[in-house]
């Protein structure tokens, strides 16, 4: 099943039996992702300051409640200071039984609660609460991160050495699949953010060739779209959203720099020249125009091609230029 573009640019999934099947590269090629087993879900645990509260009670009442009894066993084997005895310890382990079960949250932070092997939901409001002591969180944070990737030595479209470095800015939106559909989800935005700056740096000139063609150089906001997208579509299954990227640095290679600066530069000399033998013909046939409006002098056709020709020269010409008076006549 072909993927499909939405109207804004981003990329669509459609389903697929093998998985999820992503668009978004230059090339059409196609990222099959699989689907996602687990989605976050929200929990909300019981509230953390009365559980504190509760805990800090039974706690006390245990410590209370052993001094007692070895008091009141002291010298003697009472049957309530045995019980005293029993009773204390086992109030002392509830209250830290309790006391396992609060959780902070800080902003920024989130936590994913596992009971036996089984995902049970995701805390994102911030502050205390308690939650089944039983159960474990892992700490994820959902802050706007950064990551740099190393300047990277490939090949352009052309097979051209190019030096490239991108920066993604990115957010764990997803904690579910953060930290169940991949081993580490930050190695895998580093991992999958080199592999796209290497697919766009493969996909596109350093140079357009020809009017309107995409270039790596001359095409940045085109480019920093596709680059955006492709690494969105690489890191959606590990729950990642890329909020931004951006090229950092490009490039030629340091063994043909040179060579291409000189090619460049030869390039902006035609250009130039160009644009001036352009201005310099339509000077010159303004001004045989306006002699022949203003009936100034008549010139045959000889003589039009010696002006001509002496009018682009003047201003063709690169260097000044000394004009000769002719104090002969016309023709000689």
């Amino acid at each position: 099943m072909a993927a499909q573009h939405s109207n804004d640019g981003a990329p669509e999934r459609s389903a697929s039996p093998l998985g999820t099947l992503t668009a978004g590269t230059p090339d059409g090629l196609d990222l099959r992702m699989p689907d996602a087993k687990v989605t976050e879900r929200p929990l909300t645990g019981a509230p953390g300051l009365p559980m504190l509260a509760l805990t800090l009670l039974v706690l006390l009442a245990g410590a209370g409640l052993l001094v007692w009894g070895l008091v009141e066993d002291a010298g003697r084997s009472t049957a309530l200071g045995i019980t005293l005895v029993v009773v204390g310890p086992l109030a002392v382990l509830t209250g830290a039984l309790l006391a396992a079960g609060l959780t902070a949250v800080a902003p920024g932070q989130a936590r994913v609660v596992q009971l036996l092997g089984r995902y049970r939901g995701t805390i994102r409001q911030s502050g205390l609460s308690w939650v089944n002591p039983f159960t474990s969180r892992r700490r994820i944070s959902t802050r706007i991160r950064n990551h740099e990737t190393e300047t990277t030595k490939v090949n352009d479209a052309d097979g051209n050495p190019i030096q490239m470095a991108a920066v993604v800015v990115w957010q764990v939106e997803d904690t579910a699949k953060a930290v169940f559909e991949v081993d580490d989800f930050v190695a895998f935005v580093g991992i999958q953010t080199e592999t796209a700056v290497r697919h766009i740096a493969n996909s596109y000139p350093y140079d357009a060739h020809q009017e309107g063609q995409l270039s790596l150089r001359d095409s940045a906001d085109e480019i920093t779209r596709e680059l955006s997208a492709e690494i969105a579509s690489r890191v959606a299954s590990a729950g990642v959203r890329v909020i931004e990227s951006r090229i950092t640095r490009l490039a030629y290679a340091p063994e043909v720099a040179q060579v291409m600066l000189q090619r460049q530069q030869a390039g902006a000399v035609v250009a130039a020249r160009r644009m001036i033998v352009e201005g310099a013909v339509g000077m010159v046939e303004l001004a045989l125009d306006r002699l022949a409006e203003r009936d100034v002098v008549e010139l045959d056709e000889e003589r039009k091609a010696a002006m001509v020709s002496n009018l682009l020269v003047v201003l063709c010409g690169d260097r000044g230029t000394q004009p000769v008076v002719n104090t002969g006549s016309l023709y000689q």
